[in-house]
């Protein structure tokens, strides 16, 4: 019952976010860490709209959400399934950076050819994800170089009303949340943390 009483909460949500995106738009919308600014991942034109937003320079990578651990299959080339085990008995959301991208817009894959993804356990974030069927980009809600924000209230006026649909579900949320951990995973099947 609480279940599908959230369901129904997010519902427009959901809709509106998908209408956005599959128009090459972005979003503010939460994420399983903290509030992010998303569009499909697999549109150039999107995604340079939010490094414009951001003020980031694209040589500044940014996170994609997946739903589903075949989206990793799907959008890396030759992944070591060993990551999955890793990612079973992580204590907090995390991001790993995979070698081989395809599939996403040019300006989101690294110089180097890697990508940034975090396979999302966020009950929103994974609807949006399987209906929209490709991609999110998550990135923080902030100027770059601006501390991000960890609560909605704490997200300026300048992101708020320059993206084209800001998420109503969870904005009145206050529990502490931060950016996830990011690994780089290895040929050799370690994990490299970058960010704890």
């Amino acid at each position: 019952m609480q279940k599908t009483m959230l369901m129904l909460d997010f519902q427009n949500d959901i809709e509106e976010c998908l209408k956005v995106l599959r128009n090459g738009g972005m979003i503010l919308y939460p994420t399983d860490t903290i509030w992010g600014i998303g569009c499909d991942a697999t549109n150039a034109d999107a995604v340079q709209k939010i490094y414009e937003l951001k003020k980031r320079s694209e040589s500044k990578s940014m996170i994609v959400l997946v739903a589903d651990e075949r989206d990793i299959l799907k959008y890396t080339s030759n992944p070591d399934l060993q990551v999955f085990d890793f990612l079973k008995n992580v204590k907090k959301p995390t991001t790993v950076i995979y070698d081989g991208a395809i599939g996403f817009a040019a300006n989101l894959i690294h110089a180097n050819g890697t990508i940034a993804i975090r396979l999302v356990q966020e009950i929103f974030c994974k609807n949006l994800i399987k209906r929209l069927r490709k991609p999110l980009v998550s990135t923080s809600a902030n100027i770059s170089g601006e501390i991000p924000p960890q609560f909605f209230v704490e997200i300026s006026d300048e992101i708020k009303n320059n993206v084209d649909y800001v998420v109503q579900y969870r904005k009145d949320d206050s529990s502490s949340r931060k950016p996830s951990a990011i690994v780089k995973w290895n040929k050799d099947g370690t994990a490299t943390i970058i960010r704890d």
